[in-house]
């Protein structure tokens, strides 16, 4: 049994956990390979609204077995916070949680790090959600990260070195800190003692033999990736469906359908190029219909037109065999919607991703009628406007996938099959 993926081809942001969600009913398990608490995955049903950070989208599904794998690092402060609130809310997550013995811990000094070495670019600071991530991967390619299946070693001194580590090469920071949280790290260590810590890659490959349905949830975006996103204002791991391999410990030969998501229009948090932002009257309007605001920082997004240059290098990179868009609603009000399928560089006009996107860009815009259509309540494609139809039909035509899916509303209910 084949493995699909889902991941998004932009930023992050694209809509994941809602997808992921909506998905969960035609598989057997959800696994998520990379990243870690900068996700916010953000999930919509009975009018209640759910972000998860750690733990995969397909834990509301009783019967949906869910992964952590190798390739995520976790923190264990943040997990048991996510644990709580499920708990809360009646959700058994002991009986369809499992974690992957090889995923990594983040320990408090590793945050203290991110937030050091984000300081210290001044400038040129690259927009770190500060959950220390990248000191984290940092360690795990280092050779000397803590990871789950040590909970059941020597922890205690393993922990210990890390963190004197740690204290050595924050020396080299003008930065004051102290170590609040400890007590609640460990506190979070006890939590994920409650789990079964599995050999996730022996799992998976079990699960595929007995025909069970995989679908892999990918995090951040594309256009993060650490070897092909906008270096260096990028993420710490593979966020391409190569990743997803490593990830989880699968050959590329497992890999089945490839969802890629992606939204009506382009968003980004933080800092780096984004070569069709607006910012104008039309970026703010973006940023207040869509309720652009980072589900894991709080941060505004950036907004900006569709570009279509960076979605077709995206759906090159990972394979993509259907497309999903969202926040298709938030284009309601336009009258006119434009889509850059182009790049101006200098005096030359190209159709791919520079190696430096710090240099200047100038979009090159196709101008779409806007449907001018409330589309919140619709619930088949049969009642798309037809502008709408044009607009899926251009990009389709463009991209050369077929869109599958399209999301016209934050709820289970507003995602629309084609």
């Amino acid at each position: 049994m084949k493995i699909d993926v889902l991941l998004g081809l932009q930023w992050g942001d694209e809509g994941k956990g809602k997808v992921v969600d909506v998905l969960t009913p035609e598989y057997d398990v959800i696994t998520r390979f990379q990243g870690g608490p900068n996700a916010g995955h953000t999930l919509e049903f009975n009018n209640i609204k759910h972000i998860l950070h750690n733990i995969p989208s397909g834990i509301f599904r009783e019967n949906t077995l869910n992964i952590i794998s190798n390739g995520v690092v976790l923190d264990p402060i943040v997990f048991q916070q996510e644990v709580e609130k499920l708990e809360s809310m009646g959700v058994d997550i002991t009986k369809n949680l499992v974690i992957s013995n090889k995923a990594h811990l983040i320990i408090p000094t590793h945050r203290i790090l991110d937030a050091a070495s984000e300081a210290a670019k001044g400038k040129s600071k690259i927009g770190s959600t500060l959950k220390g991530i990248g000191p984290t991967y940092m360690d795990k390619t280092g050779r000397n990260g803590l990871r789950v299946g040590d909970l059941e070693l020597d922890f205690k001194s393993k922990y210990t070195a890390l963190k004197e580590k740690h204290l050595n090469l924050l020396k080299i920071y003008d930065y004051a800190f102290t170590i609040e949280d400890e007590e609640k790290f460990f506190e979070g260590i006890d939590a994920l003692r409650r789990f079964q810590f599995v050999d996730s890659e022996y799992l998976i490959h079990s699960l595929r033999e007995n025909k069970k349905k995989i679908l892999a949830e990918g995090a951040q975006g594309t256009l993060l990736d650490i070897d092909f996103g906008s270096y260096p204002f990028v993420t710490s791991s593979n966020t391409i469906c190569a990743g997803a391999c490593t990830g989880m410990g699968v050959a590329p030969s497992a890999i089945g359908e490839v969802f890629g998501i992606f939204k009506a229009y382009c968003t980004r948090v933080g800092s780096g190029p984004f070569p069709t932002e607006l910012l104008n009257d039309e970026g703010d309007q973006l940023r207040n219909l869509g309720n652009e605001f980072g589900s894991t920082t709080g941060r505004p997004r950036r907004c900006g037109w569709m570009d279509l240059v960076a979605l077709k290098y995206s759906i090159m990179l990972n394979g993509v065999t259907q497309l999903i868009m969202t926040k298709t609603d938030v284009l309601d009000s336009f009258s006119a919607i434009k889509v850059a399928t182009a790049y101006k560089v200098g005096d030359e006009i190209s159709d791919r991703v520079p190696y430096s996107m710090d240099e200047k860009i100038e979009p090159v815009y196709t101008e779409l009628p806007g449907w001018n259509t409330d589309l919140t309540g619709v619930r088949h494609k049969a009642q798309f406007p037809k502008e709408l139809t044009g607009y899926i039909r251009f990009l389709e035509k463009e991209l050369k996938v077929p869109v599958k899916y399209v999301s016209v509303g934050p709820d289970r209910e507003q995602i629309i099959a084609l």
